[in-house]
């Protein structure tokens, strides 16, 4: 596909136009994502510092700020600043970001964006391709048979041929991306109505909204799109622990929990299925049929899915079972019932994979349940066991561009682990002061796991408990924030730079391999 330069001969409406597909179109889609997520983090920094706050008595620093904006638009849910400091306009503001930074809403975009490519390919439907000439139908993206010689030109069946193929291609493409909207509005409109009518009929969860002075549909809206977009955020200070005996709220949440992360191929699949048994469209079977010539990450084979649905809940089961035979009668779940204690383990071990929310204070959690969470939010949303004989068949793309080569920055990359490695390093340097005044709290574990949560998008955090210090600080007060909340300036900078990363990291999951440690 030839797609024009940025000629000063054009106007400036074709200028502009020009310039902006071969941005989209032509550069690296690494940085087109990084500037996307550096663009909506300064818009949402920009947006919180000129928004009215809640109270003038306290305002957020310009890093804190910063920091939050961050951690909304990588959906971290990193937090740095109690919540309820924002007010209900701020709130609105961060629930835009989480939803733009959601990975199904920037998928779409991408969908958006593989559209108008085919449409530039394409050539109209209500236009015969007559007399073309060669150089028409090599920008065309069409292509010539050679039966005797490459010289002579593809006859008007083939033409045809090439054509049809390109329609359906671009009319699967338009579905997909109405389907995945219908997804993302279906879940976001019955999420929030439903969260939004417990709320109101539930006294006990109504009451602290209006303790705390938060409408409840600010915090229905928020909390689902914080949810589905695997952010974690929640408008109240104590995250969901608040929230630990309302074990219906905590239901009507787990499956919007595993609808925009975990499970999203399978049931992205599952509803395409069902539709094209519905309508009987072409397009919807084109999808099914063709799910890696579409180019979009989150279609996978049936089988692959069924795999990842098993890989899922298997880790869900294991995470559950240990969780409750290691704190069924801990600090952590004091005060429940046997139900609520077993709905609030499921939330618990659900949530530790991308989403972050917690009906738990962390600190409390035995250390072995905490390097199990350490293990289970380090591993990317799709990981499955699949039999070598079905990955071979869903490896294609990666077999094509193994033959292609790989440029010397891709051999120079370090693993994942490698990075994960040299930013707690980075941390304990940034904090080697507080880890001297202040070991209980600073610990590596604790540090670890505030960077491995940060990595994973995920939000988990141990806290920061003035009762902990070696040394007594009358000064010191216990607030609902991270432990990052904690950290110096320069710590913080570094976690940003690792919620960046962390995002990104589909960019980079097959770095490291120039490594040989044998």
């Amino acid at each position: 596909m030839i797609i024009p330069s940025c000629s000063k001969s054009q106007s400036p409406q074709a200028l502009a136009s020009s310039c902006s597909r071969f941005l989209l179109f032509r550069l690296n889609p690494f940085l087109v994502q990084l500037a996307y997520f550096l663009v909506l983090s300064l818009f949402g920094y920009w947006a919180l510092n000129i928004s009215t706050p809640k109270t003038h008595s306290f305002k957020p620093s310009n890093l804190d700020q910063l920091f939050t904006s961050v951690s909304s638009v990588t959906v971290s849910s990193m937090s740095a600043v109690e919540m309820e400091v924002y007010s209900n306009t701020q709130l609105v503001i961060l629930t835009v970001l989480m939803l733009a930074g959601g990975e199904v809403f920037t998928s779409m975009l991408g969908l958006k964006l593989a559209k108008s490519k085919f449409q530039k390919q394409q050539t109209p439907h209500n236009q015969k391709p007559k007399n073309l000439t060669r150089e028409d139908q090599i920008e065309l993206g069409l292509t010539c048979s050679t039966l005797e010689n490459n010289q002579k030109l593809a006859t008007d069946s083939e033409i045809s041929n090439l054509e049809s193929s390109s329609s359906i291609e671009l009319k699967a493409t338009r579905c997909l991306g109405y389907v995945v909207l219908g997804y993302l509005l279906v879940v976001h409109i019955c999420g929030s109505s439903l969260v939004s009518m417990y709320v109101s009929l539930i006294p006990s969860a109504r009451n602290i909204l209006k303790t705390k002075g938060i409408h409840i549909q600010t915090f229905s809206v928020f909390t689902v799109v914080s949810t589905f977009a695997n952010c974690g955020f929640v408008p109240t200070n104590e995250n969901m622990m608040v929230f630990n005996k309302n074990s219906g709220l905590l239901l009507l949440l787990i499956p919007q929990i595993l609808f925009g992360n975990t499970l999203y191929p399978a049931c992205l699949r599952a509803l395409i299925w069902v539709l094209e048994k519905i309508t009987k469209r072409v397009e919807f079977g084109y999808i099914l049929n063709n799910y890696e010539e579409m180019g979009y990450s989150h279609l996978l084979s049936g089988v692959h899915c069924c795999f990842l649905v098993a890989t899922v809940f298997g880790f869900i089961l294991l995470q559950f079972v240990l969780f409750c035979s290691m704190e069924w009668n801990s600090e952590a779940m004091d005060g429940l019932s046997s139900y609520q204690k077993l709905v609030g383990s499921l939330f618990e071990v659900v949530n530790s994979r991308h989403t972050g929310e917690s009906i738990v204070d962390l600190s409390t959690v035995s250390s072995a349940i905490l390097v199990l969470f350490v293990v289970m939010m380090y591993l990317p949303p799709y990981t499955s066991f699949l039999p070598s004989k079905y990955g071979k068949e869903d490896s294609v793309e990666g077999k094509a561009s193994q033959k292609q080569g790989r440029s010397i920055l891709e051999w120079l990359l370090f693993s994942q682990l490698s990075y994960l490695a040299i930013f707690i390093i980075l941390v304990c340097i940034t904090e080697r002061d507080k880890i001297k005044e202040d070991p209980l709290n600073f610990n590596v574990l604790n540090i670890t796991i505030e960077v491995i949560s940060a990595y994973g998008n995920v939000g988990f955090s141990t806290g920061y408990s003035c009762k902990r210090r070696l040394k007594l600080d009358n000064s010191c007060r216990d607030t609902y924030v991270g432990f990052v909340g904690r950290w110096s300036n320069k710590g913080k900078f570094v976690l940003i730079l690792v919620m960046f990363f962390g995002r990104l990291k589909k960019f980079n999951m097959k770095g490291g391999k120039a490594w040989k440690l044998s």
